[in-house]
Order: structure tokens, then C-alpha cells, then sequence
């Protein structure tokens, strides 16, 4: 499953250039781009995404599993399902990026879901760069109370995020790595020199 993955990242949601060509969220220039909703949005995406995150938290005990929207909303959903078809379900959560100030919550609403305090969970997201978005999503669940027991991104870029997660406090899993996705690229580019 995870080597279809990493073909399906290759052909819907990965480009490259010899020259730094990408505009990164953080103003920074990128070789790589990864758009990883083409995947995670996408029928066997989903299905691949669904079924590798789920092996990894079948035994965690936890009760739900979200992000900061919009990267990791699909991923959640996607294991959420799988996770009922395999007769132990989770559920999802979405990590609002601004509170939703309408409702029956004086001060707004920052998760959307059926978590509540002390409840453990699992913190996704869609690629991990700097860190910085899963780090948000981490510190607005954190001050909601819930209890984050696992921290899984589907690509690592391998550029210092990880580590900056890790210093936290917080154990860091990847599904794919950029090293893992520029292999196979280079495999199917052989004309490649790097």
C-alpha cells in the first residue's frame, strides 16, 4: 500500500525543479512542491491513506483523530472510515484555524467534533515542513484538554520540522518522506543527475 502511495503522490501531487522555483507557506523557495490534497481527496488516495493510518493507531486506545484544517481534514476522514470498517471506530476532528464565533459557545468554537476534554488523540497533517501548522493544531488541542498521544503526517519534506515537533515533546511518524518520493522520481527520471 504505502509504495502505491508513494506512485499516486508522484503522478497527482509532487513536482520538482532544478532550480528553487516553489513558493513554500513560509515565503521560502522551494525545489519540491507537494499538493497533497490531489491525494488526499482522491478515491484510492483516500482508500491507501485510510488503511496505513489506521494500521498505526488500531492499538492506541484513542478517541479521536484531526488536524488544523484544511490539510488534515480528508486524512482524518479517511481513517475515520476505515477505522469503522475495521469494527474500531475513531473519530474525526477538525482543528478550526479561527474560532467559529456563532453557536451556543460564548468566546467561539476552535474543534468541530465529538471530542471533549481528556480525550486522547491522534494530531494529523498533510506534509510536514516547518512544523508550524501541526504545532497549531497541537496548542488548540492542547487548550481544549485533549490528550495527544501521536503526531502522523503523510510526507515529512525532511527540513527541520519533525525535529522542531519532536523538541516539544511530541513523537513524530511519517507515512512518506521526500527522500522516498525523489528516489522513485529519480528512478522514473533516470536522465537525473542529483
Amino acid at each position: 500500500m504505502k509504495n502505491r502511495l508513494i506512485e499516486l503522490i508522484l503522478e497527482k501531487a509532487f513536482k520538482y525543479s532544478e532550480e528553487p522555483v516553489f513558493k513554500l507557506v513560509s515565503g521560502r523557495m522551494s525545489n519540491y512542491y507537494f499538493n497533497c490534497k490531489a491525494v488526499t481527496l482522491h478515491p484510492e488516495g483516500m482508500h491507501l491513506i485510510g488503511n496505513l493510518i489506521f494500521e498505526m493507531i488500531k492499538d492506541s486506545d484513542i478517541k479521536g483523530i484531526g488536524g488544523l484544517s484544511l490539510g488534515a481534514d480528508p486524512i482524518a476522514y479517511a481513517v475515520t472510515y476505515t477505522s469503522y470498517l475495521k469494527g474500531k471506530p475513531v473519530e474525526a476532528f477538525i482543528v478550526r484555524k479561527t474560532p467559529k464565533n456563532h453557536g451556543i459557545r460564548p468566546g467561539g468554537q476552535v474543534i468541530e467534533g465529538n471530542v471533549k476534554k481528556g480525550d486522547r488523540v491522534v494530531i494529523v497533517d498533510d506534509v510536514i515542513t516547518t512544523g508550524k501548522s501541526t504545532i497549531e493544531a497541537i496548542a488548540k488541542a492542547k487548550e481544549e484538554g485533549l490528550e495527544i498521544v501521536k503526531v502522523i503526517a503523510l510526507i515529512d519534506r525532511q527540513e527541520g520540522g519533525r525535529e522542531t515537533i519532536e523538541a516539544l515533546g511530541y513523537k513524530v511518524y511519517s507515512i512518506i518522506t521526500r527522500d522516498e518520493v525523489m528516489e522513485l522520481y529519480r528512478t522514473q527520471n533516470k536522465y537525473l543527475t542529483h
